[in-house]
């Protein structure tokens, strides 16, 4: 029957809704009068003739200020302390007024602290109904079947996902957890606050019934987040974020959107704060080319561009679906909505001469981030011709038609893996640093440079979401070998010291970035399950839920990467950007080399590709046998 009451509450039109409060504070006035004029005698009170007018005359003074107030404008699902505000003001109000009257009306022979007795008594009556139907209306479905969890962080942004929860199908908020002592034992929204540190909070937690963890502490800075998570890592609760208030407002994500702990969190580091000067140098004002602007680097190159205010940007790419995604994204964006930044988007190959010519020449070109590249080692290693072709002849063309356009830069994206490679991705690319090291004395007008760096979290390679995947679907988690490590950036770190270096260069150079400490992949993939609140099975643990297997190395993939092919480094303006020192061909001696080794590619002689790309890549040890799938020994 109640539940029923509370259904037909909830699905009334808001004018009923509204018009019920009212009907309800006609009642509750003449009633908080007669309550605090029985308590002032100590006596039921009778005397409604001589006090007609006063009880009719607060009633009609009082429902306009409250009207005027706003409290019948209020979402009672929604009511928070803004509401008991406009409550006291209008009791306020209401209390004056019957002052006012009772002083106007000597003949009713009320007691004068009446008014005092009747403010209190009035505020607990209509606070009080508000506030049971917020109670009613708040809930939309039982606990019943919701998931109970804990939310981490009490402040505004947690008090505000309580509030969103409740509403949901999915998730009862059943306690607090917050790192501030003065909070340990009380109450916030009816829910208990209990510090970390108590040294029963697994067991409390559990008889509460919680299964997740929610993290909400969008303002706390990277080290802290990673605090936290190394703290709640060992207990089994699945750990879980909710998007910070930046996101919200940008429409990015809604308050109640519970997400998978960002790798960010566990991996990320303390931004060091750009240089306005470098970042803008290349690019603002300027006609900007990104090609490879489909990809998880080139997206965000696009992102910054677009953010550092270029007059316009050609986005170049071969994939029509990837290209399609980032130029539908640009466009929403307000300075390419109103025409500040002029949007081109442009299919093609790099490996077209006379296409990268033509929009060369039409769109006169001021800089270059050339990020179109075939990145994934074991699909390279398998399509060997393609990757050198693409990533090398590819580079090769692109800055060529660049230099004879007069582009003033032309920024590469290089990749740890060209240092000392062991497959043809690295070798490709190492190439590719080749080739504009080469080309930079022929061409002077326009400055060559490469920035290298390693993995970026949630590129499309990343083993992330795989682990994530196979998390999901209960394992097991697939790790090639237990002591591999790999360098790990966020996307949009990475793109912004990619621009900075960009506009430091001065010819030449290569420019290897801070990737911070390798992170072993397989203490990765523990973490993500035990984050999942989950426990790895092994021998430790022979019942745990998720397995981690190691499948082996795959073809021309390394243990451990390198940034640096000598000694040589030097410091930059930027604490987190290197300038590499190392050994350089110079354009005839790589020109009759590449030559030779096209030949060989194009003749599709692999073990003949092999020899050359090893006299022109130094420290290239390729794979014992060839992996190629259309050759045959």
């Amino acid at each position: 029957m109640i539940a029923r009451i509370k259904h037909f509450l909830r699905e009334l039109p808001s004018v009923y809704k509204r018009g019920l409060m009212l009907a309800l504070d006609l009642v509750l006035i003449p009633l908080a009068l007669w309550a605090a004029l029985s308590l002032r005698y100590g006596d039921w009170f009778t005397g409604f003739d001589r006090a007609a007018l006063v009880f009719a005359g607060l009633v009609v003074f009082t429902i306009p200020v409250f009207v005027r107030l706003g409290l019948y404008r209020a979402v009672m699902r929604f009511l928070g302390w803004k509401a008991l505000e406009q409550i006291a003001m209008g009791v306020a109000a209401s209390t004056m007024v019957l002052l006012a009257i009772m002083l106007l009306h000597p003949q009713a022979q009320l007691p004068r602290s009446t008014f005092v007795i009747y403010g209190l008594v009035l505020f607990f009556m209509v606070a009080g109904s508000r506030f049971l139907a917020r109670r009613l209306l708040g809930a939309t479905a039982s606990g019943k079947g919701k998931e109970r969890v804990a939310v981490y962080g009490a402040g505004a942004s947690g008090r505000q996902v309580i509030g969103m929860l409740r509403q949901g199908p999915d998730y009862e908020p059943v306690v607090f957890i917050d790192d501030d002592v003065s909070l340990d034992g009380r109450e916030i929204d009816g829910l208990r606050v209990v510090h970390p540190r108590r040294r029963d909070l697994t067991a409390f937690l559990q008889r509460l019934g919680v299964a997740s963890i929610l993290l909400s502490v969008p303002s706390a800075s990277p080290a802290t987040r990673r605090k936290i998570l190394s703290f709640l890592e060992p207990l089994p609760f699945h750990v879980r974020t909710v998007p910070g208030i930046e996101e919200i407002l940008s429409g990015k994500a809604r308050l109640d959107q519970v997400q998978e702990v960002d790798i960010e969190d566990l991996l990320g580091r303390e931004p060091v704060p750009p240089r306005p000067e470098l970042l803008g140098k290349c690019i603002t004002g300027k006609t900007v080319l990104v090609t490879g602007a489909g990809g998880s680097i080139g997206s965000e190159l696009c992102r910054q561009v677009v953010e550092q205010g270029a007059a316009r940007l050609v986005l170049f790419d071969v994939s029509e679906f990837g290209l399609y995604q980032i130029d539908h994204e640009l466009r929403a964006l307000p300075s390419v909505a109103n025409g500040e930044v002029e949007l081109v988007a442009a299919l093609g190959s790099v490996l077209d001469e006379r296409r990268l010519q033509r929009l060369f020449a039409r769109f006169a070109i001021d800089t270059v981030y050339h990020a179109a590249a075939y990145k994934h080692v074991p699909l390279v290693e398998h399509n060997p011709i393609e990757g050198l072709s693409n990533n090398a002849l590819g580079t090769l063309i692109a800055a060529r038609v660049a230099a004879q356009a007069n582009v003033s830069h032309f920024v590469l994206i290089s990749t740890d893996k060209a240092v000392r490679p062991t497959n043809v991705m690295g070798a490709s690319k190492r190439l590719a640093e080749l080739a504009l090291q080469a080309l930079q004395p022929e061409y002077t007008a326009t400055t060559f440079s490469m920035v290298r760096f390693g993995n970026v979290l949630g590129s499309s390679g990343s083993v992330v979401p795989l682990f994530r995947r196979q998390i999901t679907d209960g394992g097991p988690v697939t790790v090639t070998h237990p002591d591999i490590t790999r360098y790990f950036m966020t996307i949009p770190e990475a793109v912004q010291l990619v621009i900075q270096a960009g506009s430091m260069a001065e010819g030449g150079d290569v420019f290897v970035l801070d990737m911070g400490e390798p992170v072993k992949i397989a203490y990765l993939a523990r973490r993500m399950v035990h984050l999942s609140g989950l426990e790895v099975r092994d021998e430790e643990h022979p019942d745990g839920d998720i397995e981690i297997t190691y499948t082996g190395l795959r073809p021309g993939e390394k243990l451990y990467e390198e940034l640096l092919i000598g000694e040589a480094v030097n410091g930059t303006g930027h604490p987190r950007i290197m300038r590499a020192s190392e050994d350089c061909l110079r354009w005839r001696v790589f020109e009759k080399c590449l030559s030779r080794l096209q030949k060989d590619m194009d003749r599709y002689d692999m073990p003949a590709v092999r020899e050359h790309l090893s006299e022109l890549v130094s420290g290239y040890q390729p794979h014992e046998r060839i992996e190629d799938h259309c050759w045959k020994e």
